[in-house]
């Protein structure tokens, strides 16, 4: 009889701690985040620290959410490392984009860096040389610097999806690269710690995966970005993409770059028989496509605009109507350092799409962390990774920073405007980087992602804006001209110390003073 009662008071006892281990898992579902004790039909197993985890858990090292770009990229790196990785993206059909076809001759080098270049290979990709740039029946040609390099280094364009495609077979062949489909619904945290993930399978299945780091890359839309940074995202205008067939561009292997009013398009080939045209519109709101707007707008705006060797194959691809629009987003890294999780990709940061640089931070972000995990034998303590791993938003900012501000800089450069201060700014910069010899390799090579020095970025944009009223002040100054001078220099502040500021002077500038730059691998205990 006491054992009766002794196994229903222990019965009573059980089954109180579930409910209320249930109650405070509910109270802990906040901002995507949720407690493991909440999944249902988890297979468990018990580990040293008697923390329960999925059958699976014990043979994950990191977890990535997305198999993009970035997420594919560091796949493969991690793994090639030796890590265990599980890696969930929510489609694993070919993607279909109208951007992240354009890589820069420095992202192609971390891509070798990287042991991915072969990803190029086989897809059609094209060889890409420097830009063109047209205003006004003028032009003038820029090419990447690439004297010092090997002579298969240059920028290469290509259908988004076929390059994803290369990298994701590339990442799941070697054997500790596990992929799978499914969509990542919430990070799992206790105590302050991200656990790992809570995910629907492609079968509708609700299930968990654990890992010391998970490394969130779910690109843009990212609905998880909100628990691991401040997502300050701006919209400042919109892609309209075409595809030109069998069109010959002016300048063979070249990107073009018309600077129409309002704002710019492009033209640069994603393979041997198709050219990608990219009309930016301003603003969030753009014609409609389906009244035929669009169309109305491509033809009588836009057309008269390109160069005459493209004009025929531009309103053919219109007339064809296969256009699609895309908005540009744009976010400074601003990240919560939160211990078991970080941020990649454009999940983490995002910049105006107009100079193609947003693989290029990926791969350079993603070789960055690989050299700060790699000593590294256990991820397990995640306050210590955490602290560790503070020293990627120091260490990424050169590189990133300089990408990101003249992105977005030179989109409002380049931007029409009734200002004539804005106005003389414009043409100043096509004036500048026509000069040829340091004027145009010098931010060439920063655009390219071959010199990505902050410093050398505020000089050649300050030179541009020096050399605009300069040339106001010839053959001789007046009142008008001094005063258009003055908004000149006013309205280049104006465009570029707002981006610095967001991007962070000190870690952008001087990274040597920021204590985490000197921060050393944690010791093996």
């Amino acid at each position: 009889m006491p054992d009766s009662y002794l196994l229903g008071l222990v019965s009573i006892s059980m089954m109180t701690l579930v409910a209320l281990r249930g109650v405070v898992s509910k109270r802990r579902k906040v901002n995507g985040i949720v407690s493991p004790t909440r999944t249902e039909s988890l297979k468990s197993v018990p580990t040293v620290d008697g923390e329960c985890r999925s059958a699976d858990a014990c043979h994950t090292d990191i977890i990535i959410v997305g198999a993009g770009v970035a997420g594919a990229a560091l796949a493969h790196t991690l793994g090639k490392d030796g890590r265990r990785v599980h890696v969930i993206e929510r489609d694993l059909s070919e993607p279909d984009r109208i951007v992240g076809e354009l890589l820069q001759p420095g992202g192609y080098l971390k891509l070798i860096e990287l042991g991915l270049e072969d990803c190029v290979e086989e897809i059609d990709a094209q060889q890409v040389f420097g830009y063109v740039i047209f205003k006004d029946g003028k032009h003038t040609r820029l090419s990447y610097p690439l004297e010092n390099f090997h002579q298969d280094v240059s920028g290469r364009s290509f259908h988004n999806g076929r390059f994803i495609q290369r990298m994701r077979e590339k990442a799941v062949s070697l054997p500790n690269v596990r992929l799978e489909q499914g969509v990542v619904t919430s990070l799992l945290e206790e105590k302050g710690t991200i656990r790992g993930v809570q995910y629907k399978t492609k079968d509708g299945h609700q299930l968990t995966a654990f890992a010391p780091l998970t490394i969130v890359c779910d690109g843009c839309f990212s609905n998880l970005r909100r628990s691991l940074c401040n997502p300050k995202v701006e919209v400042p205008s919109c892609f309209v993409g075409l595809v030109l067939e069998n069109c010959h561009l002016p300048y063979l292997n070249h990107g073009h770059v018309i600077l129409a009013d309002p704002s710019p398009i492009l033209f640069y080939p994603i393979s041997s028989t198709e050219v990608r045209c990219l009309v930016d519109v301003p603003g969030q709101k753009v014609p409609s496509i389906a009244n035929g707007e669009m169309a109305n707008h491509l033809k009588t705006v836009v057309a008269p605009q390109v160069p005459p060797e493209i004009y025929d194959s531009f309103v053919a691809a219109v007339d064809k109507g296969n256009i699609r629009t895309m908005p540009n987003r744009s976010m400074p890294a601003s990240p919560y350092p939160t211990p078991g999780a970080l941020l990649m990709g454009d999940a983490f940061n995002m910049r105006h799409p107009l100079t193609g640089g947003g693989m290029t931070v990926a791969l350079s972000d993603i070789v960055v962390l690989r050299d700060l995990l790699k000593p590294l034998r256990d991820l397990n303590d995640a306050p210590t990774l955490c602290k560790y791993l503070e020293s990627f938003y120091t260490l990424r900012k050169p590189v990133a920073s300089t990408i990101n501000t003249l992105a977005g800089a030179l989109y409002k450069v380049f931007c029409a405007s009734p200002d004539q201060a804005r106005k003389e700014m414009r043409q100043a910069c096509f004036d500048y980087l026509s000069l040829g010899g340091v004027f145009s390799t010098g931010p060439i090579s920063l655009l390219s992602g071959l010199n990505p020095r902050p410093l050398s970025l505020v000089l050649h944009f300050f030179a541009v804006a020096i050399y605009g009223v300069g040339r106001l002040m010839l053959p001789f100054p007046s009142p008008k001209r001094i005063w258009i001078g003055a908004r000149l220099i006013s309205g280049a502040s104006g465009i570029i110390f707002p981006i610095i500021k967001a991007e962070g002077v000190r870690q952008m500038f001087f990274p040597a003073t920021v204590p985490a730059y000197y921060r050393r691998a944690p010791r093996v205990k």
